[in-house]
């Protein structure tokens, strides 16, 4: 039995292994959000991101600082993992202590730091056997304790590869985006693409559909999957100007058009597409826990709008604009953009503009050695280099 000023080590041990055991299973096995204030995974982001954004503040290359903010993802990943099992190791140590009962082959006196030593090679199953517990109640949590060593190594195997396929099944389809809505993708540029893919209004209102049909999917997919592992919120798509926030705010910004009203297009797909879009952009700020913004900039001023008008009405797109179309696309705004403002500025990503003053090259017109072969090939053929390929240029293959 436990000395009386002991008991206490081992009350603590045990509330200790408790709280890590509940956290761990809420965050690998429970797949829901869990509304409790205090949560150690969420203190343990809070500690470590926030000094992690403010390193990458002071960064001014661009690209440098999202490299490093790429980082903090999968690194944290580990580290969480490790202060789960930092956690079960002392939590173990105290028990330990608390009801004695070990026995170093040297000879000398047990300190608490030699039975945290134990409790870690008991943990991780190495077996040296310089510390041996000689009580039943001793020998029987180091039998439980190295049974949780093994579980947790299952843990390692099973959860880090889901996270990564559900990273994998995120990025697929912001890849694809790319030739869709640009680089980085925007409503417009989206819409205009889009359009005139066929003579008949028919076909053309069959292919939004299937479009938006395929992002109300996605959305469905980022909420669950994030929300099941919010470590993936964290992750960083493989190119700057892409991110997961990006694409479902311009998917909310499609179908915010699509809702104020297009001449000709129908909005039924695009009801079903932004709740869902609207449903996973709120969750997923309470994910990341953003902050309401009261002084978050203007995204679509009137002049903006203005512009936005003409680039869709060039490809026989008219959108609404009077009083009512602009007082209801104001509305539809205030449901996400708070949100997805908040959650952009908590990440440090960029929200997409609805239209691109200047043509740009998407990401997959982009390649080291472009310059190099366009200028050898003109060479050959008496010319003068061009300009190298633009968003727009994707309409002559």
């Amino acid at each position: 039995m436990p000395a009386h000023g002991h008991i206490s080590a081992v009350i603590f041990g045990i509330v200790i292994i408790g709280a890590v055991l509940l956290d761990a299973f809420e965050t690998v096995v429970l797949p829901r959000r869990v509304t409790r204030h205090f949560k150690l995974t969420a203190w343990f982001y809070r500690r470590t991101w926030i000094p992690w954004r403010r390193i990458a503040a002071r960064i001014k290359t661009v690209s440098r600082q999202q490299n490093f903010l790429g980082y903090f993802g999968p690194l944290s990943l580990i580290l969480l993992l490790g202060f789960w099992a930092t956690g079960l190791i002392f939590g173990f140590s105290f028990i330990q202590y608390g009801i004695g009962g070990h026995e170093q082959l040297s000879g000398e006196p047990l300190t608490f730091g030699k039975i945290i030593y134990h409790s870690g090679e008991t943990f991780f199953t190495l077996g040296y056997g310089d510390i041996v517990p000689t009580s039943g109640a001793a020998r029987a949590l180091s039998v439980i304790e190295a049974g949780m060593g093994f579980a947790f190594l299952g843990v390692v195997i099973g959860y880090i590869p889901v996270v990564y396929s559900s990273f994998s099944r995120r990025e697929i389809e912001i890849s694809i985006m790319d030739a869709r809505a640009g680089s980085p993708p925007s409503a417009a540029e989206l819409l205009v693409r889009l359009a005139g893919r066929s003579e008949d209004p028919g076909v053309e209102q069959r292919i939004l559909d299937e479009v938006l049909r395929h992002w109300e999917v996605w959305s469905a997919e980022l909420l669950e999957s994030q929300i099941s592992y919010p470590v993936l919120t964290f992750f960083r798509s493989q190119h700057s100007n892409q991110s997961w926030v990006a694409a479902l705010t311009t998917m909310l910004d499609v179908t915010s058009l699509v809702l104020t009203g297009i001449e000709g297009v129908h909005p039924g797909q695009a009801k079903l597409t932004f709740a869902m879009a609207r449903h996973a952009a709120v969750d997923l700020a309470q994910v990341v826990n953003a902050q309401y913004d009261p002084a978050a900039p203007e995204r679509l001023p009137d002049a903006e709008f203005e512009a936005l008008c003409a680039v869709l009405a060039t490809v026989g797109l008219n959108l609404k604009s009077d009083d009512a179309a602009r007082g209801k696309l104001t509305k539809l705004r205030s449901m996400y953009e708070p949100y997805v403002h908040s959650t952009a500025r908590n990440l440090m990503l960029t929200l997409p503009a609805w239209r691109h003053a200047e043509k740009a090259r998407d990401n997959w017109q982009a390649g080291p050695w472009d310059r190099l072969i366009q200028a050898q090939g003109l060479a050959i053929l008496g010319q003068k280099p061009r300009t190298p390929l633009t968003g727009g240029d994707l309409d002559h293959f």
